[in-house]
């Protein structure tokens, strides 16, 4: 099928080369998805923008923006066949969303920091939603957010009205108080009451984070990376050594572990 060799394209030419895509005589692997079967690949991609963002690669970042685009285009496809809605919708409603939600900056209303541009986001949003409980607000967090992401979210919105710690002691109380709640769980509880005590610390720690200014999900990813890198020198360690890491006994390779500590606090 010909399409225009072109020097340079645009986002109308991604629009038209999804359709051939998905038309009869296009792609077979494309004509046969639908949006559940490329769900997982939408996640994918923009974690993978998200590492570019991380990585500050800006060539990187450009091409998995456009990954992320073309899941956009695959999916608005999908509905134009349907006969549902197409790209030109999407766009119309996005436009439509930004100008009402920047009542501060196409109305009549004034925001002179950050803080209060989002409360007029907010405070639109819950109208044009027909929210009219914080709960309602609460709700409407998404459920497919990691779940770290979507405790702070709803953390901050029932924030909103009062309900929430004077300071980060207070949280930090509460987080202990879900620690020894846990403990109890793990010697008298069953496997589910265990799992709700768990939730229940995860969730305060997060509220510690929030306080803090902290984003949990990074600091968590953060976490990670610390983890395998100091694991790492603990494997290389045994292996001078000659500890077999599968064999020696916990407390030998604990002592492993706290002498890297001190090595990396020590640089």
């Amino acid at each position: 099928m010909d399409y225009p060799r072109k020097e340079t394209y645009d986002f109308n030419d991604l629009v038209e080369i999804v359709k051939i895509l998905r038309a009869p005589g296009g792609c077979p692997w494309d004509r046969a998805q639908t949006h559940q079967s490329i769900r997982k690949n939408f996640i994918e991609e923009t974690y993978e923008a998200i590492e570019a963002i991380d990585t500050n690669d800006t060539e990187l970042l450009k091409e998995e923006l456009g990954d992320v685009l073309l899941q956009v285009a695959l999916h608005a496809e999908m509905e134009r066949e349907a006969g549902n809605f197409g790209m030109d919708d999407i766009c119309d409603g996005l436009c439509k969303k930004l100008i009402i939600r920047h009542p501060h900056v196409f109305g009549d209303k004034s925001a002179e920091n950050e803080s209060q541009a989002l409360q007029n986001w907010d405070a639109v949003k819950m109208q044009t939603k027909q929210q009219t409980t914080q709960t309602q607000a609460m709700e409407s967090v998404s459920r497919a957010l990691p779940s770290l992401m979507r405790a702070e979210k709803v953390q901050r919105k029932s924030a909103k009205v009062g309900f929430d710690w004077d300071n980060v002691h207070g949280a930090l109380d509460k987080l202990f108080e879900e620690y020894n709640e846990l403990s109890v769980a793990i010697d008298h509880g069953t496997a589910e009451n265990q799992s709700e005590e768990l939730g229940d610390l995860l969730f305060s720690a997060v509220n510690v984070s929030r306080f803090l200014g902290i984003d949990s999900e990074r600091a968590l990813y953060d976490a990670c990376d610390k983890y395998i890198k100091r694991f790492s020198m603990v494997e290389q360690l045994a292996l001078e050594r000659g500890i077999d890491m599968k064999t020696a006994e916990l407390s030998q390779l604990d002592s492993l572990w706290e002498e890297v500590k001190i090595k990396q606090k020590e640089k």
